[in-house]
């Protein structure tokens, strides 16, 4: 309402009230003009009512809401569901036009304006960030994968002879495939192990470039968040190569906004070498659903041209989820939660070092990677030898050691614990012409298993201590499953944890069926037999394992006699002080 309107209600309700409604409404008014003014993400928050005030208000300017309007064309926005409708605040025709993802429609005003609204806070966003140099963003309707595929062909629009796409390796499909679907050749880079982090080998880089020819070599795409122990590429040294070399350079930023180290070395590479275009996704970022990227650079007119290059319109739910949600939030409020995930990361950090050494394992040492952080695995049966002192078939110790791994983080998701990754050398994964080795760890030769956990924006100190907790109790629980070998072999070389409760004979010597709960009445005589069973079976592991100790490989088997006898006399006991049922 207008102020036409307040005049004719005082004549209805007291001219004091009025006037005070009136100014509570000027203020949200107020908030609404500073934004259209200015384009700019304000810092404090708006609440829900000015939010939906404003998207109600420029709902209304398309023209599926005017009231007279008659749409005689195949696409009028006509949506049957009210649920669908309201979901959507009424905004039915999406967002650009054929030939442009950011054009003015029409039929939709209102669209048209919060698509230029969104993309203007986005740039303020970047710039906020870290990365000052900003000229424009668009939110392009696909994740990041698909964003990539955008921008790497409208590079290859002004470079049309140019095929090859320099990676520096990080085992996540969706970058490697998007260089495919591009139609694109990608020429892998592999990591240099330094210390416990995986870091751009910048000599391979270069020597690529000059062997394939500077001409012939599209881009290198680089990437700064990213799983440890790989740590944010080299970007400012390839930024310079890339200015050097009149080679391309693009960016897989995906959660790396949230990451002040991220932001500050894609400004710092802007600055000193060349950057094309770096590209995030709104979920990661902006705690939005999945569905959308941001591409953004510092040449208005190239992320112009990859708007250009979206082929048709688009919907409007990512740009509205993250048009939402930076009003909600404000620059101040999204600060808060950037600073705050600094805080649980260092909280995540000292847990796992607790919780890794605690298992004798260790937290790897990757500080140039600031939002993910790796622990040391032990190698299921890595340390087994068969009693003829040879190691077992290497084939089938890398599968025990994988699906032990595989079982680990399928107890950690049961156990309602998502997002780790659970990594071990061995695995192999083709994707389109490259066969990776060792795919998940990065590197061909990686030297031990691990598993990696994310201080992301979002996570509270209450989500950590609930984690730390229950990857204690299931480490507990996996290392006692799979702490037995294959057939034919003995553990040499167990953790001490793992040794103390292998000689526990109720648990491992015991080959009855644990599942029956004895009578009651018979409790005490049942308990009285197996301890005296399982001290006789402790009595016996114990001169075994001197024996074998002592007569070296000779005496190997016959302490593997001695074992199995003691099991099954132990057996023998348990069954015989079991009652029946």
């Amino acid at each position: 309402m207008d102020e036409s309107c307040y005049k004719y209600i005082e004549k209805l309700v007291p001219a004091a009230y009025v006037r005070q409604a009136t100014e509570a409404s000027a203020s949200r008014r107020a908030q609404i003009k500073l934004l259209l003014e200015q384009k700019k993400w304000p810092s404090t928050g708006w609440d829900d009512a000015t939010i939906e005030l404003f998207l109600h208000e420029v709902s209304v300017m398309d023209s599926n809401n005017f009231q007279s309007n008659v749409g005689v064309g195949e696409r009028e926005a006509r949506i049957h569901s009210s649920l669908v409708a309201r979901r959507h605040y009424g905004f039915g025709h999406g967002v650009g036009r054929s030939g442009d993802v950011t054009a003015t429609q029409p039929k939709a005003a209102g669209s048209s304006l919060l698509v230029q609204l969104t993309n203007h806070l986005l740039r303020d966003v970047m710039r906020t960030m870290g990365v000052r140099s900003t000229a424009a963003c668009v939110v392009l309707p696909v994740a990041t994968g698909m964003s990539l595929v955008l921008t790497m062909l409208t590079l290859r629009s002004l470079r049309p002879n140019a095929k090859y796409v320099l990676w520096p390796r990080i085992d996540q499909k969706s970058c490697f495939k998007s260089i495919v679907t591009a139609g694109l050749t990608p020429i892998v880079i592999e990591n240099k192990l330094v210390g416990d982090e995986l870091q751009t080998d910048i000599d391979a880089v270069r020597h690529q470039i000059e062997t394939l020819g500077a001409d012939n070599v599209l881009c290198v795409m680089t990437t700064t968040s990213c799983f440890a122990p790989r740590t944010p590429d080299r970007i400012v040294d390839i930024a310079r190569l890339c200015k050097d070399k009149g080679v391309g350079h693009i960016i897989n930023n995906a959660y790396g906004v949230q990451a002040a180290r991220c932001m500050n070395l894609i400004e710092e590479a802007h600055r000193c070498g060349r950057v094309d275009a770096f590209v995030q996704s709104t979920d990661k970022n902006f705690l939005v659903p999945v569905g959308g990227a941001v591409v953004a650079g510092c040449s208005k007119k190239f992320i112009d041209d990859i708007a250009k290059t979206y082929p048709g319109r688009a919907s409007a739910a990512p740009m509205l989820d993250v048009f939402i949600t930076l009003l909600s939030l404000g620059s101040s409020g999204y600060k808060k939660l950037v600073a705050d995930r600094k805080e649980v990361m260092k909280l995540l950090s000292t847990g796992l070092a607790k919780v890794a050494e605690s298992h004798g394992e260790r937290l790897l040492q990757t500080t140039h990677n600031p939002i993910s952080l790796a622990i040391t695995l032990p190698r299921v049966a890595s340390s087994a030898t068969c009693s003829s002192g040879e190691s077992s078939n290497a084939s089938s110790l890398s599968s025990s050691s994988s699906l032990a791994m595989t079982e680990l983080g399928s107890m950690l998701f049961t156990r309602l614990v998502s997002g780790t990754r659970v990594i071990t050398p061995g695995a192999s994964k083709v994707i389109g012409p490259h066969t990776f080795s060792n795919w998940g760890a990065h590197h061909d030769n990686l030297p031990y298993s691990y598993m990696t956990a994310a201080g992301a924006i979002g996570m509270t100190t209450d989500d950590i201590t609930t984690f730390l907790s229950r990857l204690d109790s299931t480490l507990v629980k996996w290392r006692k499953k799979f702490s037995s070998v294959p057939s034919g072999c003995v553990v040499t070389s167990l953790p001490a944890t793992v040794r103390d409760e292998e000689q526990q004979p109720s648990q491992q010597l015991q080959q009855t069926d644990t599942s029956t709960v004895p009578l009651a009445s018979a409790a005490a005589e049942t308990a009285t037999a197996a301890a005296a069973a399982g001290a006789a079976a402790s009595s016996a592991v114990a001169a075994a394992t001197a024996a074998g100790a002592a007569a070296g490989v000779a005496a190997g088997a016959a302490a593997s006699a001695a074992v199995a006898a003691a099991a099954a006399a132990a057996a023998a006991a348990a069954a015989a002080a079991t009652p029946a049922e």
